[in-house]
């Protein structure tokens, strides 16, 4: 389907735009959700073009009133439904049945896009072909403990090489986050896999590009994500991530890269060379020389990072955040595939 653009932009000629769904899936984002509504109450695209689908997976919190008040007071979201499967995947597909749009755009909770964001995705689509476009994502924390987060989220040294972190330019890619897609993707190849939770946009757009679909990122397409506030909270996140990993790569085992695999390399080896320290003197020595080589690594980036961000009062927190990424990344990758070493012998 070729989404039509004019030569200029001109409010007047809105016909020639497509109509944009936006199909936000939460779930107990009830200190996000109202900031990330307001920033597409903001957008620059002919509001009568775009609506706004909420899916609420029954959260215990007051996210269900903040949607209320905002619609009540910005007029978004459009629609607001309760989603019983709970996860990002059932929502976005319960989103996805409901939704009228020609491009289908995925916004998460914790998202504060650009006033240009649905402009500026439709015009990629148009110019460049793709079958889905995504941009960069800044990422952004509150207090000491989310700033030391954020700033470890937007290092190579903390999240690897993957490009919407941080990159700037242009290009084309495996993966977006907060994709928008054309929507015949969805007709073409299906759903989001409701039985990935955490990893659904990877799986799907692993499966769109194996399909002979192009991804492309670009950085007229801004928005800013708001970390984890807490150590215990960022475990949680990246435990489930590293679990989600292990699912989508036995389904798209061509898209392992080292960075999927460091972290729970690293794991494996300190607790492997931990447990035979008790016995082996040599164990013992490796034990200390990888978990002595990974807290050099851990400081010495976190200094480079501290003076490149001028962020000096993060400091002490930099290590903790950086080893909570990468420990909680890798067990939880290790636990996904001897779960599914289980379920293969079981099945």
């Amino acid at each position: 389907m070729d989404i039509p653009w004019p030569a200029e932009r001109n409010p007047s000629d809105q016909e020639a735009l497509p109509f944009v769904s936006v199909i936000v899936p939460v779930r107990n984002e009830a200190v996000f959700l109202t900031r990330c509504l307001v920033a597409l109450s903001l957008q620059d695209y002919p509001r009568d073009l775009f609506e706004v689908i909420v899916l609420d997976g029954e959260s215990t919190d007051t996210t269900a009133l903040e949607a209320e008040e905002a619609a009540r007071t910005l007029e978004v979201p459009d629609i607001f439904l309760t989603n019983p499967g709970r996860t990002t995947a059932k929502g976005f597909n319960l989103g996805l049945a409901i939704a009228r749009g020609d491009v289908i755009v995925k916004v998460d909770g914790h998202t504060l896009v650009a006033p240009g964001f649905l402009s500026g995705g439709v015009e990629a689509l148009r110019r460049s072909g793709a079958d889905a476009v995504g941009g960069p994502i800044e990422t952004i924390g509150e207090g000491a403990v989310g700033e030391a987060i954020a700033l470890a989220q937007s290092s190579p040294f903390g999240i690897g090489n993957a490009a919407f972190r941080y990159a700037q330019d242009e290009r084309w890619t495996d993966s977006v986050a907060f994709g928008a897609y054309r929507r015949e993707v969805f007709d073409r190849i299906g759903r989001f896999a409701e039985d990935i939770d955490r990893g659904e946009d990877d799986e799907f757009n692993y499966r769109l590009g194996e399909a002979g679909g192009r991804l492309l990122l670009t950085p007229a397409v801004r928005s800013r994500y708001a970390a984890r506030s807490t150590l215990r909270g960022l475990w949680r996140q990246y435990w489930s991530y590293g679990l989600a990993k292990a699912k989508v790569l036995e389904r798209h085992p061509r898209r392992l890269r080292w960075r999927h695999l460091v972290p729970s390399a690293f794991v494996s080896l300190l607790a492997l060379t931990s447990l035979l320290s008790y016995v082996n003197k040599s164990a013992r020595r490796l034990a200390l020389f990888v978990g002595g080589a990974y807290v050099l690594a851990n400081f010495s980036a976190s200094v480079l990072l501290a003076g490149r961000r001028r962020a000096w009062p993060r400091l002490p927190l930099l290590p903790f955040a950086f080893a909570t990424i990468h420990f909680a990344a890798g067990a939880g990758f290790l636990a996904g595939w001897l779960l599914r070493l289980k379920h293969g012998r079981s099945g």
